[in-house]
């Protein structure tokens, strides 16, 4: 069983938008690092490579899920960019 729960499998239906907002929001691309930095902690001690307490490895979890929640919050409100090929056809159109 895979204990790591990277954003792209939580959510396969926007790698699009993920890929995007992590090259272009630093704001995203914190929480991106500070979630997956989260997510290695709590495998390592989930793995027992590492130890924690009962205590601490729940407040982690919980900071990740909090973390996780606002992260879908800023995907799903992410504005939709137009594919690339259609911006082109638009600014070629509007040359005419």
């Amino acid at each position: 069983m895979d204990l790591h729960h990277p954003i792209p499998r939580e959510f396969p239906e926007h790698r699009e938008t993920i890929k995007r907002l992590k090259s272009s929001d630093d704001h995203f691309r914190h929480l991106y690092n500070e979630y997956h930095r989260l997510d290695d902690e709590i495998y390592r001690i989930e793995e027992e490579i590492d130890f924690a307490t009962d205590q601490e490895i729940e407040e982690l979890k919980m900071r990740r899920a909090k973390l996780k929640d606002y992260i879908y919050h800023l995907i799903s409100h992410a504005p939709v960019v137009a594919p690339a090929i259609n911006a082109a056809h638009a600014v070629r159109a509007q040359a005419h």
